[in-house]
């Protein structure tokens, strides 16, 4: 699948090249609901980092709320884009979304919900001229991996939240997601859910054999020819980070091509089976692939469905990141989608929704309502870590264009892209 040019204009071919991927086989591929049990495929957020935090001078765009005018008072509306799949539905009736038409109710708010955000950079390209000219994107509300929000929140383009009308979110949003690197305080995202990159495996397929580390991928000879990583290059080369002792939130050049190196070993004595995006879930589940690294929330819908699928936090750490809730400069409604982000973090609403989504919820209180829907849910360290397994996550952190073209340039030739 070809992206279209006016997307990547002027960017270094490594960059789009990795946008491709993502596209085709990375994360813009992920499931957000298993598909093994939808029977459709959802599509999510791509794993690159973006540049700086702080916002670029001469493109203000909406920072302030007193920039733009909003209509949230006289327009009783909202207009929400979101992922495919990235919010509770009715099983019965799947137009039906439970918290989301509650919401309408209560507030007296039409929400028009869309699931139009397939990849972070495919999407950035639609609202991308209307912002640069400085006009409504058509979307109060977006929902956008962290480093893309970053993106956002650096060139000006979002909309200072009110902390006053969001009280919810304010005393619930728990400890560990207070703080971002591309939104220090939250003054202009809340997370909507976190994601997790850990190690995965089949046991009937390891003949019982634990794999917990990075290391039992990359060099365990039982394991040869039956391991797969990712084509995400945050994910694949920081979960390596973090085996190698470096911090993949404060790594330089050096590092990257240790961890780079690493891996070219096992490409090279054909350890790894291959690289790959969300079709991992499939021959993991068949035993093709035996060990692999793997997004958490799929993994929570996998071993639904297949009782021989576990997974291992790695003593070293995990790659962490989080799809954060914005709104666009020049949206209308801002007020309006403050409401729906406190809404959404009523431990109640959030618990409803996590219990769907299975991705890491970050709303402090919803793991005791979790408890009344799904007691097992509530215990899976894969949507509630504990504090110690919190702490063990790890961002990638902010890279230059420069350096991330450098990087993914030399990611794709280890890959073979």
């Amino acid at each position: 699948m070809d992206l279209d040019p006016q997307l990547y204009e002027g960017l270094p071919d490594p960059v789009r090249k990795a946008w491709e991927r993502s596209l085709t086989s990375g994360r813009a591929a992920m499931s957000r609901r298993r598909l093994l049990r939808l029977g459709s495929l959802a599509m999510g957020g791509a794993a690159l980092a973006a540049c700086g935090i702080p916002p670029a001078e001469g493109s203000r765009g909406g920072n302030d709320p007193e920039d733009t005018p909003d209509h949230s008072k006289k327009e009783r509306v909202l207009n929400f884009a979101n992922w495919p799949l990235y919010i509770d539905v009715d099983d019965k009736n799947k137009k039906k979304r439970p918290t989301l038409d509650r919401f309408e109710r209560q507030h007296g708010i039409k929400v028009k919900y869309v699931e139009d955000i397939n990849d972070n950079n495919e999407f950035y390209g639609k609202i991308k001229p209307q912002l640069a000219a400085g006009q409504d994107t058509g979307r109060d509300l977006v929902c956008l991996t962290d480093w893309m929000a970053g993106r956002l929140i650096r060139q000006g383009w979002a909309q200072r939240l009110d902390p006053a009308r969001m009280p919810n979110a304010v005393a619930n949003v728990e400890d560990r997601f207070r703080t971002a690197a591309q939104d220090p305080g939250r003054q202009y995202s809340y997370p909507w859910a976190g994601i997790a990159c850990v190690v995965a495996y089949n046991k009937k397929a390891t003949g019982g054999k634990k794999v917990t580390s990075v290391s039992q991928l990359l060099e365990d000879e039982s394991l040869k020819g039956k391991v797969s990583m990712l084509t995400e290059m945050t994910d694949t080369v920081g979960m390596t980070m973090l085996d190698l002792g470096i911090d993949p939130e404060k790594f330089d050049g050096d590092d990257f091509d240790r961890a780079i190196a690493r891996i070219q070993k096992a490409v090279d004595r054909k350890q790894l089976r291959r690289f790959s995006g969300n079709d991992y879930i499939d021959e993991l589940s068949s035993g093709d692939i035996a060990a692999c690294l793997a997004w958490a929330g799929d993994v929570v819908q996998l071993k639904l469905d297949n009782p021989d699928i576990e997974f291992a936090i790695p003593e070293s750490g995990y790659r962490f990141a989080t799809d954060d809730l914005l709104v666009p400069a020049k949206a209308r409604h801002r007020a309006n989608a403050e409401e729906l982000i406190n809404y959404y973090y009523d431990p109640k609403v959030a618990a409803e929704l996590t219990a769907w989504v299975n991705y890491i919820c970050p709303v402090s209180g919803a793991k005791a309502e979790m408890e009344k829907i799904d007691k097992d849910l509530a215990e899976d360290p894969l949507i509630f870590p504990d504090a110690k397994t919190a702490a063990r996550g790890k961002a990638f952190r902010p890279m230059s264009d420069k350096e991330q073209a450098r990087y993914e340039n030399k990611f794709a030739k280890l890959i073979g892209a």
